[in-house]
């Protein structure tokens, strides 16, 4: 139990304190008490409880501190795609879009496209990631189902090849952390193994598999997760329900037997909840019955987040924008979200009725256990980055902060 420093105790001296509401690692803590410098966190828990200390500057903040995002499941934003920017200041646009709404951490998110596209692009995002703007590299296919490919470029669509895979993997240099990949596809065990053998999470979607073939999907890319220890136990699952075979009593597919792994704790569910992607009450639905810690929010956010309404491009495919939702230019196909991920926590507790702490911790520290990075973010403690998100009443950004900097930028 925390106790008040007793007075013989060495005084902390911080470079920034920042009072408020807080949800910290036990829950939503009022009069709570951030202490940072040198980018970490030196101390975060209630005020009352707090070591001695002195700050350089003082912020009280009167509405709640949240811990910076972690999104897992990101193509791109302000005007920005990162399966088409041409150069790596484009990748840093859409970056930069979704940092200045509280997403201190993403994961970049390709899409669907010939091996020598993938090569090129994966080379690129190399780079970010080397440099801290990026967290780590998502790849979403080529190992998927034609029939529930979504806005996946079919003429790229193949069976499972595990030897691209660790060729990917090799250029990728230990930044490659999850990848897509249908279960029912020809080769997507050999691609499973590949994947937790070279550090990176299988994550199964775009699918029009069976419900047995999600179960033994999840099945075996737990046993291969455990054997490689890699940076997740768990395998997840891209996007549920959307880009899978829907359910029917008769034929129940894979989304049901996905949340049966989540609510046994085997399996972490992404879910876009956006107002698009998923009804309110599905994402209800999806939180009280998967397992504390295996679901993660998500945008699957494509250029025109943040963006006027207008035409986009999603890899080699067309995307109308019209109203807030992206589809693939003269069909119905969504193509990405345009929310930013706080956004997608805020209709996940006002509108979904999710409890606002499980909402954030969906859209912090699970994502981060999934990237293995549990340790140096998603969390307002001890010894992680210092990354945080201040927002109003509405759940609306204030102030963000990333290693203790305001993001401006």
């Amino acid at each position: 139990m925390s106790t008040a420093p007793s007075p013989q105790s060495p005084t902390v001296t911080a470079e920034l304190a920042v009072r408020g509401t807080a949800v910290l690692e036990q829950g939503l803590v009022p009069e709570a008490l951030v202490l940072i410098a040198g980018g970490d966190i030196l101390w975060a828990g209630p005020a009352a409880h707090a070591p001695r200390h002195e700050a350089q500057r003082t912020l009280v903040h009167d509405g709640l501190i949240l811990p910076g995002l972690v999104d897992l499941h990101c193509h791109g934003g302000g005007g920005a795609s990162f399966p088409d920017a041409a150069t790596a200041e484009d990748m840093r646009i859409a970056v930069r879009e979704h940092r200045r709404h509280g997403t201190t951490s993403l994961v970049a998110s390709l899409v669907t496209a010939d091996a020598a596209t993938l090569r090129s692009r994966v080379a690129e995002l190399v780079q970010l990631a080397a440099d801290g703007e990026i967290a780590a590299i998502h790849l979403e296919g080529p190992f998927l189902s034609v029939e529930r490919r979504g806005a996946q470029n079919p003429e790229h669509l193949t069976a499972g090849d595990a030897e691209l895979v660790r060729e990917l993997a090799r250029l990728a240099g230990g930044a490659l952390a999850t990848m897509t990949v249908a279960p029912e596809v020809r080769g997507a065990d050999e691609v499973i193994e590949a994947l937790a053998e070279a550090g990176a999470v299988p994550s199964l979607g775009h699918t029009d598999g069976t419900s047995a073939q999600m179960t033994h999907a999840v099945g075996h890319a737990r046993d291969s997760l455990r054997r490689a220890h890699g940076r997740s136990a768990l395998p997840t699952a891209t996007h549920l329900f959307n880009g899978m075979r829907p359910i029917h009593h008769r034929d129940p597919g894979p989304a049901l037997a996905a949340l049966d792994a989540a609510a046994r704790g085997e399996l972490v569910v992404e879910v876009i909840a956006d107002g698009v992607h998923l009804d309110a009450r599905t994402v209800a639905h999806v939180f009280a019955i998967a397992a504390e810690q295996n679901v993660v929010l998500v945008t699957d956010a494509m250029a025109a987040a943040g963006m006027p309404e207008g035409q986009y491009r999603l890899g080699a495919l067309d995307v109308t924008v019209a109203a807030g939702v992206a589809t693939l230019t003269g069909a119905s196909a969504i193509a990405g979200g345009t929310a930013h991920l706080l956004d997608v926590v805020r209709f996940a507790v006002t509108e979904a009725g999710v409890d606002l702490v499980r909402a954030v911790r969906a859209a912090s520290s699970v994502p981060a256990a999934v990237l293995g990075m549990q340790d140096r973010i998603g969390v307002l403690a001890t010894g992680r980055r210092a990354d945080a998100v201040l927002v109003d009443s509405e759940l609306a950004p204030v102030t963000v902060l990333r290693a203790g900097t305001v993001v401006t930028d």
